[in-house]
């Protein structure tokens, strides 16, 4: 068996002395280790080093960094770190075994793989119950997640080994590439593992919520947008602004979106207006802000011929 990745830290020589540790070292917390250091990713006999390469990439993104291979295929450290970008620190580390009991042999816990369903009564759960489960065993030892041959999975003689089947629930098809179904397991593993560490960067600048007072100057300028280009000449302007009123309180759109929606709604009116084309249905009394002046139109009353 050759297994790469160890190694142990020197002792320090009798002759050599040990700085005496600062007060302020002594006491600044430790940080927790993650649950998942105890978890290992176990491939038995892997046909191609892509699935071996985004089995690494896998686990770089959900938090596993001990990953087994029994009899894999040959492959080359480089081409795997093109598949998985920066990931270096897992391939390096990757260990290699000639059987599936010396790839297992100091874990606790088993959880197979499978596709098939099996006549014996073993107990078949689904990654998510998979995942829960298996955190119960880390203070215990090592647990190990163990996946098959792409074109067989995993032998009957690996499945009596392990302490639970695992079947990821799909349609009838049932055909997950292996690397595909190792993200869903160790997925589901680091959400149950709380290892969600990865924060999401908010907007750039974050904007309060609108006044009471900025909603209704929107509504108002909104209206007199609306009523500019005649979309209440066959319509009833309260039940149109009641919709409208509802659907811009649902979006809880914040200050900076509403300044866009009134800057939107001043724009059509100012066109107009500048183009001469201001046509209006609703009455001043109706009509939230005045026209700004005389429309382009000619509604002077002129002379008949017999005047």
């Amino acid at each position: 068996m050759s297994a790469r990745g160890f190694s142990t830290s020197p002792l320090p020589m009798p002759d050599e002395t040990i700085p005496p540790q600062s007060e302020a070292d002594s006491e600044s917390p430790t940080p927790t280790p993650s649950q998942l250091a105890k978890v290992c990713v176990v491939l038995y006999e892997p046909q191609d080093p892509v699935n071996i390469g985004a089995t690494v990439r896998a686990m770089k993104n959900m938090g596993v960094s001990t990953l087994r291979l029994v009899r894999p295929c040959k492959y080359e450290p480089a081409r795997l770190e093109g598949i998985a970008h920066d990931t270096w620190d897992l391939i390096n580390s990757i260990e290699h075994y000639p059987d599936f009991d010396s790839a297992v042999a100091d874990c606790v816990r088993l959880v197979g793989f499978t596709a098939r369903r099996r006549k014996a009564k073993w107990k078949v759960i689904d990654p998510k119950v998979a995942a829960e489960e298996a955190l119960g065993y880390v203070e215990q030892g090592r647990v190990a997640f163990v996946f098959g041959r792409e074109d067989s999975g995993l032998p009957n003689e690996i499945l009596d080994r392990v302490h639970a089947a695992v079947n990821v629930p799909t349609t009838n098809h049932a055909s997950l590439n292996l690397a595909q179904a190792v993200l869903i397991a160790l997925y589901e593993l680091h959400l149950a593992a709380g290892d969600a560490t990865r924060k999401l960067k908010g907007p750039r600048k974050e904007a309060p919520p609108p006044t009471a007072d900025l909603f209704e100057r929107y509504f108002g300028e909104l209206q007199n947008a609306l009523d500019a280009i005649q979309f209440f000449k066959t319509r009833y302007p309260e039940h149109i602004m009641r919709s409208l009123r509802a659907i811009t309180y649902r979006a809880a759109v914040d200050d900076r979106e509403l300044n866009l929606l009134r800057a939107m709604a001043l724009e059509i009116v100012r066109f107009l207006e500048r183009t001469g084309r201001v046509e209006r249905t609703l009455s001043e009394d109706v009509s939230p802000r005045r026209p700004r002046h005389v429309t382009g139109r000619d509604t002077s009353i002129r002379p008949g011929p017999e005047d």
